[in-house]
């Protein structure tokens, strides 16, 4: 005897006794050309240690509505950093042996949002030699027009020890500017907070590669509505964070949908950091892109984007710093 649904042989309808399996799907609002804001179904597990009891028992995980007494901040102050590798080196060390490196240009900015108005207020762009070849020098392109490419050393000679300090550069950069930022209001990083612990800081996590919670919790996530968060959980390890998840506005096709994971720094008590995840639950909502105007909406908020295109405009014409290094290497 069939069963009431089954796929037929040939996968037609028209068969007697089958019946049309029908597969459900939805369509992930991201550009793919980005990748998935949700990398691999399975998370790595994160080696952290994870309380999830700071707010609330785990038997009282429910989604939360931040408290009315939360308002949505009026100056929030967004800060991003952009890197490109302008060029892969061969570094002959004295022994003649070719060793890699590579030259890279890195700018980050911090864009300034109040009611009815965003303003950059700050950009720097610098250039850097990453290599771990001891006796390597500064580059310094003929004729002035390029910048110098600053020698950092790196670890090792492998591709992840090299795109690290290219990394670590960019993110040097981004916090010396939220330390020159006097603001009152929130300084949101687009990213882990890592060391970035000031009073203000808030960590943006738009794409999720490891998994903090249990099953359980899990669940609490993939039933937030639009504006809710989860209670908060404490991550301990090389930094200390208060942490929760927060649903974007936009159409909810899977539990994932516009998901974003919030940090604060590990500082004060539990009461006080959920206070500031009410607050911070507040006031990023308003500034969640749109499909049809970023593709990456609605975790892209809209100054990162703009801040974005800002920042890679200036990193340079990249045939002029090709041309120049090419010049370099032959002088």
């Amino acid at each position: 005897m069939v069963g009431p649904i089954q796929r037929s042989v040939d996968g037609w309808p028209g068969n007697r006794g089958y019946c049309r399996w029908l597969m459900r799907f939805t369509v992930e609002t991201w550009d793919p050309a980005y990748g998935s804001p949700v990398h691999d179904h399975d998370f790595d597990r994160s080696t952290q240690s994870v309380d999830v009891t700071v707010e609330q028992a785990v038997a009282d995980w429910r989604p939360r509505t931040p408290s009315s007494g939360a308002e949505g901040l009026d100056t929030v102050t967004f800060v991003d950093g952009v890197r490109r590798i302008d060029a892969r080196l061969w570094i002959s060390d004295p022994s003649g042996r070719s060793r890699p490196g590579v030259c890279a240009s890195v700018a980050a900015g911090a864009v300034r949002c109040t009611p009815g108005r965003a303003e950059l207020i700050n950009v720097v762009v610098e250039r850097g030699l990453y290599t771990a070849v001891e006796d390597a020098t500064t580059i310094i392109p003929p004729g002035g027009a390029v910048g110098p490419y600053g020698l950092r050393r790196t670890h090792d000679d492998t591709d992840e020890s090299l795109y690290l300090g290219v990394h670590r550069h960019m993110t040097e950069i981004e916090v010396a500017l939220a330390d020159e930022i006097d603001e009152p209001g929130l300084i949101v990083f687009d990213g882990p907070l890592g060391h970035r612990d000031g009073a203000n800081a808030v960590g943006y996590v738009k794409t999720h590669h490891v998994d903090y919670l249990e099953p359980e919790q899990q669940t609490v996530v993939a039933a937030l509505g639009i504006g809710e968060r989860t209670p908060l959980f404490r991550i301990d390890g090389q930094w200390s964070t208060w942490s929760w998840y927060l649903r974007l506005p936009a159409p909810i096709t899977h539990g994932m949908s516009g998901i974003v994971r919030l940090e604060l720094p590990g500082l004060g008590d539990a009461e006080s950091a959920a206070d500031r995840a009410d607050a911070v639950s507040a006031a990023l909502p308003r500034y969640a892109s749109e499909r049809h105007k970023d593709p990456r909406a609605p975790q892209n908020l809209y100054p990162i984007s703009g801040l974005e295109r800002q920042l890679r405009r200036r990193l340079g014409d990249s045939r002029l710093l090709d041309r120049a290094l090419r010049r370099s290497a032959a002088a």
